[in-house]
């Protein structure tokens, strides 16, 4: 009879142990480019990019202008005159060279912003599908180069969300390739 107890309680833990192994896959990237805020993040940050691009051509148009008036009034200018007004467009000049630089920082600090709230979103959703469904592990298809098989769980991730399903993007395998 022990042995028996024994046996019952070896292919219980078998089974537990098996059923807690349950692994899924997803692509975030998919499923936050599908949730309806990426769109609105999206077109923000288009918005945003566009003045920041706006600001490096006004930029650009004040050296220029200032330059040609320069060049064009240097004559008539003394030499104490020249030096000022020489300096004041080097520091022009390294102005409008430092913008593309923090133009690049600042649009990376706003998309950030923008996409944090997304991907939080997109997590607890993955999170409660994945404790609702049984699985132990869900794996970004993004970083699983081989990996064991596995349920793609997007449609279900969708599905919590919401998000109703479009016309099929090109479809992410259920598997990773082994190799």
């Amino acid at each position: 009879m022990k042995k028996l107890i024994v046996a019952g309680v070896m292919a219980l833990g078998f089974f537990t142990a098996s059923a807690q192994n349950k692994i899924g896959y997803i692509s975030t990237d998919e499923l936050i480019g599908v949730m309806p805020e990426a769109e609105k993040a999206d077109s923000d940050l288009k918005e945003y990019q566009a003045s920041l691009a706006q600001q490096g051509q006004d930029m650009m148009k004040e050296m220029t202008e200032k330059e040609s008036l320069f060049v064009k009034d240097s004559a008539k200018l003394s030499a104490s005159m020249k030096e000022i007004k020489r300096n004041e467009l080097i520091s022009l000049y390294q102005r409008v060279q430092g913008w593309n630089n923090q133009a690049q920082e600042m649009y990376q600090q706003e998309a950030q912003k923008k996409i944090a709230p997304l991907k939080i979103k997109a997590m607890d959703a993955i999170k409660a599908v994945a404790k609702e469904n049984g699985y132990a592990y869900v794996l970004d298809f993004n970083s699983v180069i081989v990996g064991p098989p596995g349920d793609d769980i997007i449609d279900l991730v969708k599905k919590k969300l919401g998000i109703k399903d479009a016309p099929p993007a090109k479809a992410a395998p259920a598997t990773p390739k082994k190799g």
